[in-house]
């Protein structure tokens, strides 16, 4: 789009002449002066001229799940954001089941010189994943930071959140509520964060409820509303009075499975949320949930690829980051009958 003088100017609150000095590179135009107009041409959307255009440092790649859950365009708007800042160009790769495979996704970003890859709950969670694909990489000396997981034998800092943590808020609130029959909806217990989940859980319920035998409260379905509502169902069946679940999205599920069996939320069944993503605090009940530190963990993430691509490497260890209790509507004293 061809650029209107009168527009620009007009925008950043100069002049035409001074816009023009601007756009032809002409000496003269305080720094100050010259952002505000080449910020004027970016909030009209007109093109920089090509000489005044940001110079890339180098693409970077972003892999993460599937975006249909709140958490990941979270993370992803956040470490793109900071990438941008940085002069990187982000480059982001978003797998669904069926779809582009993780090791397909790298192979492409190598074909584009990436300067460094980003994985958000990849592979390195899943417990049936050898480590080899990440040791490669580090052979060539490609700089990694592996977030939301962990896997023994690799080269790279790892970035998580403190899901033995999270049970441990959780069942702590619950708990203070007088509920002793809780339940925990999780997904397949091959992933990193669901088996720490599940070890929170026990030793939250042993510290705090003496209950050691707890096989029978914990459901492991798939991180998705129905897989929720499945969970829900099987654990209010054995009389569960509440639910932590590992995401939000199971959450409303458990919701869902409440009102259908003429439940309300929280009079008759209190439920727990996890990741605090958009809109959460919106639903009906606004719910209860454990919130991950996206923003901090964003920033570490990329703080921690920075360093790398510098020849400064973080410490090889995993940064764990503590979650925080969001406490909202769908929780609420247990109902004595």
């Amino acid at each position: 789009m061809k650029a209107r003088l009168r527009d620009i100017a007009e925008q950043a609150s100069v002049s035409e002449a001074t816009v023009s000095r601007v756009l032809n590179g002409k000496p003269g135009v305080a720094e100050s002066t010259r952002q505000a107009v080449l910020t004027a041409l970016d909030v009209l959307g007109y093109d920089r001229p090509s000489r005044l255009r940001r110079k890339s440092a180098g693409l970077v790649g972003l892999i993460v799940p599937e975006l249909t859950n709140p958490i990941f365009p979270a993370f992803a708007q956040i470490i793109e954001n900071s990438l941008a800042q940085n002069g990187y160009t982000p480059v982001l790769c978003t797998q669904v089941a069926g779809g582009v495979h993780e090791d397909d996704y790298v192979q492409m970003l190598l074909e584009r010189g990436v300067a460094g890859i980003i994985f958000i709950s990849g592979l390195h969670a899943d417990t049936t994943s050898k480590p080899d694909r990440y040791i490669a990489l580090r052979e060539r000396n490609l700089p990694l930071v592996l977030v939301n997981g962990y896997i023994d034998g690799v080269d790279a800092p790892f970035i998580s959140n403190d899901d033995v943590a999270s049970m441990g808020l959780a069942l702590e609130h619950l708990v203070s509520l007088g509920h002793r029959e809780i339940g925990l909806a999780v997904g397949p217990d091959r992933y990193v964060p669901v088996i720490r989940k599940i070890a929170g859980f026990r030793h939250s319920m042993q510290e705090l409820t003496g209950r050691s035998d707890v096989d029978d409260l914990i459901e492991r379905s798939l991180f998705t509303v129905e897989g929720g509502a499945t969970a829900a169902g099987r654990l209010l069946d054995r009389g569960a009075t509440a639910v932590v679940c590992g995401s939000d999205l199971m959450a409303l599920g458990a919701i869902r499975e409440a009102r259908k069996r003429g439940l309300n939320v929280p009079r008759d069944f209190s439920v727990v949320g996890y990741d605090d993503s958009t809109l959460i605090a919106f639903t009906d009940p606004p719910l209860t949930t454990v919130r991950q530190s996206v923003n901090a963990m964003s920033a570490a993430t990329v703080r921690a690829l920075l360093d790398e691509i510098a020849g400064q490497p973080s410490p090889r260890a995993e940064y764990v980051f503590r979650p925080e209790l969001v406490v909202r509507g769908s929780t609420g004293a247990v109902r004595r009958h």
